[in-house]
């Protein structure tokens, strides 16, 4: 999927694991191209001949792991949108304490991003149960990740930036948002943070909004 990175090569274990690691970094090479693959330019960035990628597709095209455009070129297929849509209900649980103690201590509305698609998209949304007035931030939501308090905190984790990124109305207007990344997680880009309509204390929420990172992390390794 977009966003995530390619596995590491499996250990020598015969035809059969080979066969798996090419096909997962076939998927890879698929996911970070927008405009699809051809079976020759996959065959080069594998380096393996194109009879090699055709007895690849087949298996995963079965599957529903990917398909091919009415130009030939390979593109996600939609087994791949499933199984991910399978495991967002997942990460999402695993999220919810650590989210909830956020949006207590910081009187804000709190939430996971993930990338999706080459977007921020919000998985799971807590609003503090105490104030008087919050941010309604709507489960779902897409947004650039070079806009918003989430996304800019999941580039800058890309570069193995883990402190908190602060925003101003990037997203709406004269609202604050405080996000880091999740880091460790494989095969997961993330940020926790959270958003309101007054300013925030950075130092201080972004310490909460930190362990609150490590917590999900955590969880989710």
């Amino acid at each position: 999927m977009p966003g995530i990175d390619p596995p590491p090569p499996l250990q020598p274990g015969g035809e059969a694991s080979q066969t798996l690691d090419r096909g997962l970094r076939l998927l890879h090479l698929v996911a970070d191209a927008p405009g699809g693959l051809t079976v020759t330019e996959a065959a080069n960035r594998l380096g393996i001949g194109r009879a090699a990628v055709y007895r690849l597709v087949g298996p995963l095209a079965g599957h529903g792991m990917l398909r091919r455009d009415a130009g030939g070129r390979l593109r996600l297929g939609a087994g791949v949108l499933h199984l991910a849509r399978r495991a967002q209900p997942l990460l999402a649980e695993g999220a919810l304490p650590a989210l909830r103690r956020l949006a207590e201590q910081a009187g804000a509305t709190a939430h996971l991003t993930v990338v999706e698609g080459g977007e921020g998209v919000a998985l799971a949304v807590v609003e503090p149960s105490w104030t008087s007035f919050h941010v309604a931030y709507r489960t779902g939501a897409r947004h650039p990740l070079e806009r918003g308090a989430a996304g800019r905190a999941i580039v800058a984790g890309r570069s193995g930036q883990t402190g908190p990124v602060s925003t101003v109305g990037e997203l709406q207007p004269g609202a604050y948002g405080v996000a880091a990344p999740v880091l460790g997680v494989p095969g997961l880009e993330a940020s926790v943070g959270v958003i309101a309509l007054a300013p925030l204390d950075a130092e201080a929420v972004g310490a909460q909004v930190l362990a609150a990172a490590t917590a999900i992390a955590t969880a989710l390794s």
